[in-house]
């Protein structure tokens, strides 16, 4: 008797999704609750588990198409089950299948889980080569992070296809520098909600951004001189992003309404503050959020942001992560970036984005001039809510409790 594998609940107001990967392959023995597709939607990618053992029988929906909750994607035959729950007593020798390609390169096919594959694409690397030491002999994260640190990694590049991508062979330098190629990769769900939602913010909103700098020698001082402390009392590294949540805090509690939103010909204020922190992941820009933060610790914001760092990486975010968000902060300076106009986040009305540190010549108060660690800071928002003077009031106190660290741990 057939199992049906079903789109799983995705989540609030989400309705729909694309089918980013098939793990697995008709035919493929499958484990209960064994990942056997990836999907994508606006904000998050997820698995698609496998409600029983058995035998994968064929794919009903291809690479690229969107489907809905509740759509069977494929069917489970039972008879199969054997063999995967004993997978584990007796492991296949390796995760991965060579299957001749179309021309006279190799193509490798391999089984992999979204977030390796991803590690094995941004570092290039054969997965044929790497020996699997997880579930069933498939790859792990750690196992190709070893290969890589081995230095034993012949490189690849992904050729993108109409129903995915495949994993070939790097062309030859003498093939690379004779042609002039193309490649047309379709955009993920998340990257066309993206650039959605900022478009939107830029044809709704009244956008303006306001600028200030800010003297970074406390905070640093600070870190230099708890860090070892504070790492050992509460298992995190002290950072930066720490200092500016807290302070953000502080400075939204001044002014309320950079933390406020428009809601039709209303203003919603908020007493709370659930800041949206941008972190970069594999496949475009996500926003988890740190929610209720005025109230948290330094360690609690802290461990917080190194969690849905950790897990954007691997793809493990979920729905409840992105939901929400009063305020924004982005920091562009862990890129480079000396200054920029980050977009706000709708529904929100303002961002702070935060900038590299650099050595600045600063004329001090008693008339000397020292080079001093420096960051800009730029608050983008909506000028329909939000005026200049409280832009400015709001970045000025920034300013203030970052030179002052003591002003957060005091509430001045």
């Amino acid at each position: 008797m057939a199992t049906d594998v079903k789109v799983p609940v995705l989540g609030e107001s989400i309705t729909e999704a694309t089918l980013g990967e098939w793990l697995k392959q008709p035919g493929d023995s499958v484990a209960a609750d064994e990942p056997i597709a990836s999907l994508e939607t606006d904000k998050v990618a997820l698995e698609v588990p496998a409600p029983e053992a058995g035998v994968l029988g064929d794919h009903l929906v291809a690479v690229g198409d969107t489907v809905e909750v509740g759509a069977i994607i494929a069917k489970i035959e039972a008879g199969g089950g054997a063999a995967a729950s004993t997978a584990k007593a007796a492991p296949a020798p390796a995760a991965a299948k060579a299957e001749p390609a179309a021309d006279d390169d190799t193509a490798a096919s391999i089984t992999l889980s979204p977030a390796v594959r991803r590690l094995v694409l941004e570092h290039g690397v054969d997965p044929s080569k790497i020996k699997g030491t997880g579930k069933d002999g498939r790859l792990t994260k750690d196992d190709v992070e070893q290969y890589v640190k081995s230095g034993a990694a012949p490189p690849l590049v992904e050729k993108g296809t109409a129903k995915g991508a495949e994993i070939q062979p790097a062309a030859t330098s003498a093939s690379v520098a004779g042609g002039r190629n193309e490649e047309r990769v379709r955009m993920t769900r998340l990257r066309q909600t993206v650039a959605k939602r900022l478009k939107e913010a830029q044809d709704t909103a009244a956008l303006l951004t306001t600028f200030n700098d800010v003297d970074m020698t406390a905070v640093m001082e600070t870190r230099s001189k708890y860090k070892e402390l504070f790492a050992k009392k509460h298992g995190v590294k002290l950072g930066f992003m720490g200092f500016f949540a807290k302070a953000a805090c502080l400075a939204l509690k001044d002014v309320p309404s950079v933390n406020a939103q428009i809601d039709g010909d209303e203003i919603v204020y908020h007493d709370y503050v659930d800041i949206s922190v941008a972190v970069s992941a594999p496949n475009g820009l996500v926003v988890p959020v740190i929610r209720n933060a005025e109230a948290m610790s330094f360690a609690d914001v802290e461990n917080t942001i190194g969690d849905f760092g950790k897990r954007a990486k691997d793809g493990t975010l979920t729905m409840a992560d992105m939901k929400g968000g009063t305020f924004t902060i982005s920091n562009g300076g862990v890129f480079g970036s000396l200054m920029s106009t980050p977009i706000i986040n709708p529904p929100q009305s303002a961002v702070l984005g935060l900038h590299r540190i650099e050595q600045r010549p600063v004329v001090m108060p008693d008339g000397s001039i020292e080079a001093r660690p420096m960051m800009y800071l730029a608050l983008s928002y909506d000028h329909r809510l939000i005026d200049g003077r409280e832009a400015v009031t709001f970045l000025v106190r920034i300013k203030e409790a970052i030179e002052d660290p003591t002003r957060l741990l005091i509430d001045l």
